[in-house]
């Protein structure tokens, strides 16, 4: 594989990606560009990341592990074969719709987000796990986490009539990293946070909402 060909793996790489993404004005400039991006990576790239994130949910209940590794298998191989699809198929031409102002500062966190990370491989897969949700919430107009997605508490992302519904949609806009904010669902209607904890203090609340995200941001 050839310089060129190689994934983003440093800092000022990155930086210089996200600049470069933040300037295309349509959809499908955009999805052409990410897609790209994205296939520069391997799917032994993606294997990785879905092993790092099993690691990292080993301590919780089986039950809602196993739904959870599911959606997000889903998520990583499902968008990784769109992305190629997509691009083999040409079909980023048409979608002329514009990149809205939210969506280009999608680049900004993204930036900051993966040059503060250290050495190794974790930067390259984090850009990885952003690129993967910009392309499904940006260039697909799709949610970041997918319906069906289950959250603790019993609630799930709910797709009904065409629409998407997160239970967490309007809760984590405060957390760095968090996808929330530029992810087209709707915030589930007339329900509480994931049924945090009756009469439980406010720092309580807080890291009932960390652990929800800890336990969905898909670092790599």
């Amino acid at each position: 594989m050839s310089e060129k060909q190689q994934p983003a793996g440093n800092a000022d790489t990155i930086a210089r990606e996200c600049t470069r993404f933040q300037a295309l004005c349509t959809r499908g400039e955009l999805g052409a560009d990410v897609a790209t991006a994205i296939l520069r990576y391997s799917p032994a790239d993606i294997r990785q990341m879905m092993q790092n994130f099993g690691n990292k949910i080993r301590d919780i209940t089986p039950d809602y592990r196993e739904r959870l590794k599911e959606k997000v298998t889903e998520h990583l191989l499902g968008t990784y074969q769109a992305a190629r699809l997509m691009k083999q198929q040409g079909s980023f031409g048409p979608l002329k719709e514009p990149v809205t102002r939210n969506e280009q500062h999608y680049w900004d966190m993204v930036r900051d987000q993966c040059v503060s990370e250290g050495g190794g491989d974790k930067p390259r897969l984090r850009f990885l796990k952003f690129l993967l949700a910009g392309f499904t919430m940006i260039v697909r107009r799709e949610p970041g986490h997918a319906a069906g997605t289950p959250f603790p508490g019993g609630d799930e992302v709910q797709l009904i009539d065409g629409i998407c519904y997160c239970p967490v949609r309007d809760k984590a806009n405060d957390v760095g990293g968090a996808l929330c904010p530029y992810c087209p669902a709707r915030q589930t209607p007339e329900i509480g946070y994931l049924r945090p904890p009756v009469n439980a203090s406010e720092h309580k609340k807080q890291e009932f909402i960390d652990n929800c995200y800890r336990h969905h941001n898909f670092n790599g």
